[in-house]
């Protein structure tokens, strides 16, 4: 099981087939919809890695700006989105903190699954890294514009719950300190066999929820997602 930093760095194409996977239901889209009608709106993306989000907007906002530190994310990015045939979006190597998106330029700025590696990375210093992701977020909103978070609540649980002590704090501090409301979505894996759930689950998430996967035939993997959202006046 690799590291994040070795994904990132050298198994983008593995970590999209996985992405490729989740949110079977499509609850992520409809419930982006309710916090920000997508039609027709400019779009910056913070931490694209391979064009998750990306792909998903695309075809319904009038443009997007997705920005990701890894290259070698993006380079698959580049390839998926290219297949889609649209042209509406753009793909940069930039840090969360970091943007070279001009202020006022957007609708939304969302990032998924990239503020709370700080927890890990910095655990020391993670709230004023965070805080300084979350100023190039508001730096780039129009006014009346909306800042989503999209974090991990936990994979193969029966409950959704913050899978580490440091996201916990993390989310806490999005809805105490930050005034983020916040809600909670399933967004199950469905894997087309078990071979399948079997090597995508040991890539991702380890030994341990892998052999429960084979011991259960488990081709549905649970999974729960945190939505954060603040609106600029």
């Amino acid at each position: 099981m690799p590291t994040f930093e070795e994904i990132y760095a050298q198994h983008a194409e593995i970590y999209d087939a996985l992405i490729s996977r989740e949110d079977y239901q499509g609850n992520l889209l409809k419930t982006l919809q309710a916090i920000r009608p997508l039609t027709g709106i400019d779009v910056v993306e913070m931490g694209a890695g391979t064009g998750r989000f990306t792909r998903l907007l695309a075809p319904t906002v009038r443009s997007i700006r997705a920005f990701d530190a890894s290259a070698h994310m993006l380079e698959v990015a580049r390839r998926r989105l290219t297949e889609t045939g649209l042209t509406n979006w753009t793909l940069e190597v930039a840090a969360n903190d970091a943007l070279p998106a001009a202020d006022a330029s957007a609708d939304l700025a969302i990032e998924g699954w990239s503020f709370g590696h700080q927890t890990v990375w910095n655990p020391e210093r993670w709230r004023e890294e965070i805080d300084r992701a979350l100023s190039e977020m508001k730096r780039v909103l129009r006014p009346g514009g909306s800042a989503v978070i999209v974090e991990t609540m936990g994979t193969g649980a029966d409950r959704p719950a913050p899978p580490s002590d440091g996201l916990a704090a993390f989310y806490r501090w999005l809805e105490d300190e930050q005034d983020f409301q916040a809600t909670t979505v399933s967004t199950d894996y469905r894997f087309l066999n078990v071979a399948e759930a079997d090597t995508l689950a040991r890539f991702f998430f380890g030994d341990e929820l892998a052999d429960r996967v084979v011991r259960e035939n488990m081709m549905i993997l649970p999974e729960w997602t945190g939505v954060w959202w603040k609106q600029l006046v």
